[in-house]
């Protein structure tokens, strides 16, 4: 336990004393924001939740597709 006080306290040190790392961290956030949530939905849709019902619908479409020759 005491390892661990020691490595979030040498991070939360490092951390307060930055001022260019702030920025590139925030840039960093924000890019992962753009990749994860925007591109994701623009380039991902959810076929299954747009084209089925329920649950089973889904199940035997997926079954289907992955055991298809």
């Amino acid at each position: 336990m005491h390892i661990i006080k020691k490595i979030l306290s040498f991070y939360k040190e490092g951390f307060a004393s930055m001022r260019l790392g702030r920025r590139l961290w925030l840039i960093i956030v924000i890019k992962f924001i753009i990749l994860f949530g925007i591109i994701k939905w623009l380039y991902f849709p959810n076929y299954l939740e747009d084209n089925f019902d329920n649950d089973t619908q889904r199940s035997y479409y997926i079954l289907e597709q992955l055991t298809k020759e």
